[in-house]
């Protein structure tokens, strides 16, 4: 990995995996994208090799301005080898995860397809003038086992599931179109597994019973899937250890 950028760099996992990646890869230039680059962590500021770009999931009108800056970090000809799409929202103030059917909301819903999925077609959109040089290109999107249609034996979370489920069908998508425009290609959707973050710590209770890792150990357990992948990979859900999962 050379030359990499997280979208949703800010979070628990996209910055665990910031650190994994500098650490493991000392030629990496990374570009963070997160609403608030100024709340970024410390570490990330202060790292010579990391560049952070105002950028919101939810709000298409930041692309423009983002995209420019990252023409003089990165310029397009120079391109970029990992694309990793770490953004994602499950509850906010006004938002939490439906339990019935009463509970859905237009707002909800909208708000959640916007971040969960909207943001990274936008997004890879806009990047693929960083993505036509002739080195392998990783572009993973941070999705969820609960967006698994066939996996759904639980009902609820309505929001939450259908936004990672069209997630996983624009990671499908793109991996059919890519490869016609930017070979080789491996564009992928990972389950991260359950991860300590302020997006499971609500449900902190019902999590005693699964396995839980910390950031650091999902980041970890994410650049091992990364790293073994190539374009014959292009297309598939798989798990954070690996194993592929159902859409």
């Amino acid at each position: 990995m050379k030359r990499v950028v997280i979208a949703g760099v800010s979070g628990a996992i996209g910055t665990a995996l910031a650190e994994a990646i500098l650490r493991d890869y000392p030629e990496c230039q990374l570009v963070g994208l997160c609403r608030h680059p100024d709340r970024a962590p410390t570490a990330l500021h202060t790292h010579d090799r990391v560049s952070l770009l105002t950028w919101d999931a939810g709000d298409a009108a930041t692309l423009d301005g983002m995209i420019g800056e990252l023409e003089s970090v990165i310029p397009g000809r120079t391109g970029i080898d990992t694309l990793i799409y770490a953004a994602g929202v499950l509850h906010a103030e006004q938002m939490f995860p439906e339990k019935r059917l009463e509970d859905l909301s237009a707002d909800a819903m909208a708000w959640a397809f916007a971040v969960n999925a909207t943001g990274f077609g936008l997004l890879v959109r806009a990047l693929v003038p960083w993505l036509r040089h002739r080195e392998l290109k990783r572009i993973a999107a941070v999705s969820a086992k609960v967006g698994s249609i066939t996996d759904n034996r639980l009902g609820g979370w309505y929001a939450y599931r259908s936004s990672k489920a069209a997630l996983n069908m624009l990671v499908r998508g793109l991996s059919v179109e890519l490869p016609r425009r930017c070979k080789p290609v491996a564009c992928v959707a990972l389950h991260p597994g359950t991860t300590e973050s302020a997006l499971s710590e609500p449900f902190r209770q019902s999590l005693a019973q699964l396995q839980v890792h910390s950031p650091a150990q999902t980041a970890d357990n994410l650049l091992a899937v990364l790293r073994g992948m190539d374009q014959d990979d292009n297309g598939r859900f798989l798990s954070w250890d690996g194993s592929e999962l159902p859409w």
